[in-house]
């Protein structure tokens, strides 16, 4: 595949806070690549610096080979749709999507066709001569797509464009725009914190976080093989616990040895071992290579989400079996089902689901305690006030016998 966009040793700050720590990415033709991670971590800044609206403290921006660092957004082969749409109220649909061509003087034929062409494309045929007020967002939105398309850029970019239409549209516009990046064969970059977006409409996702790439890979190979706790807590569920390598694809975690499927580690290397929900196998007590209490259970429709005290450690399992708080189950782990991670920076922070169990417990003492407070205050406060309006009666009955 061709590169398109290359990004090296880019780095960014605001006010003396680094937003980029030295990112290097590459990106490629008829691709569609999302960046995803949480609010903060830098990628709608690596948006915009591909975007060319704003500029990078050090590094380089590659664009089919040609530096493009000092080149205005105007200038580079790139449109964007952001979350607002940014449309032109007093123009109808068509003028909307024609407003690009129109710039460039394009003939009127020309702006004709490719308008009607776009249109067709995002399934907006019949509202031409609509006005886009009377839209709902997400027609606005397929709107902005087709003026962001009409042009035929090399690159589209998209800063989270589906983040304020509602969840059933939302699904339905992901794989829209999968399909129109399909037959328009334009390269996507997509921003989102979503994970399932992600997972569900990419060919590529770069995970970020603290201003650096964390990981670059398929979706399949994000969610199958994380490369450290970070990745692995932000895409899906996952149960996160340490262990040790004795010897390659053997692993010894929560007091048992099991099989696993890595390799390439040192004698007694510690670990971080990552158990998806799904992968757990729920078994009787005495078939299980490790046992714990069910502390709480959620029903999802297609499967129950039941927390599990293991040795003080909680973790989270996705079954189809009947599970009931308070009783006793073993679990079963397939050598496919253990993922062995390096430990990392993140090690520690993420895999335990103490907070489905006890959050909400801690959150109502804390309110109740604050409640308790607001009422002794309040208290406090009428006793005063009492003991100010009698004094001032008192004071009263005073003066009046004093004055009679």
């Amino acid at each position: 595949m061709e590169k398109i966009i290359e990004l090296k040793n880019v780095s960014k700050s605001f006010d003396g806070e680094t937003v980029l720590d030295n990112i290097s990415l590459t990106i490629y033709d008829n691709e569609f690549v999302t960046l995803l991670g949480p609010s903060g971590c830098g990628k709608t800044t690596t948006l915009r610096i591909i975007g060319g609206f704003e500029h990078a403290d050090a590094g380089d921006v590659i664009f089919m080979g040609e530096n493009v660092n000092d080149l205005p957004p105007h200038k580079r082969q790139v449109n964007t749709v952001f979350q607002k749409y940014a449309l032109f109220p007093h123009l109808n649909v068509f003028e909307n999507v024609a407003f690009p061509l129109r710039e460039r003087k394009v003939p009127r034929a020309e702006i004709n066709e490719k308008v009607h062409a776009m249109l067709k494309m995002v399934k907006l045929s019949g509202f031409a001569n609509r006005k886009v007020t009377s839209l709902s967002g997400g027609q606005q939105q397929r709107v902005a797509i087709a003026r962001a398309l009409v042009n035929e850029p090399k690159v589209l970019l998209l800063d989270e464009p589906l983040a304020a239409l509602d969840l059933k549209l939302r699904k339905d516009m992901q794989l829209e725009l999968k399909k129109i990046q399909k037959e328009t064969g334009i390269t996507f970059i997509f921003v989102t914190h979503d994970q399932e977006e992600a997972l569900s409409m990419s060919d590529t996702i770069v995970v970020m976080t603290d201003g650096t790439i964390q990981q670059i890979g398929t979706p399949t190979d994000i969610y199958n093989e994380p490369v450290n706790a970070f990745v692995a807590d932000f895409i899906g569920e996952s149960n996160i616990v340490d262990g040790i390598m004795p010897s390659d694809y053997v692993v010894s975690f929560s007091g048992q040895t099991f099989d696993c499927l890595d390799g390439g580690f040192a004698k007694n290397e510690p670990v971080d071992v990552v158990i998806r929900p799904e992968d757990v196998d729920i078994v009787p007590t005495q078939q299980g290579k490790l046992c714990g209490t069910v502390t709480s259970v959620t029903f999802k429709g297609v499967h129950n989400e039941a927390i599990v005290d293991i040795n003080g450690f909680k973790w989270m399992i996705q079954t189809t079996d009947p599970v009931t708080v308070g009783s006793e189950i073993g679990i079963a782990l397939e050598p496919d089902a253990i993922h062995i991670m390096k430990k990392s920076q993140y090690s520690e922070q993420f895999g335990d689901y103490s907070s489905f169990s006890d959050e909400i417990d801690e959150l109502a003492e804390a309110e109740a305690e604050a409640e308790a407070e607001a009422e002794a205050e309040a208290e406090a406060e009428a006793e005063e006030n009492a003991e100010t309006d009698a004094d001032a009666a008192d004071d009263a009955t005073e003066k009046g016998e004093a004055e009679q």
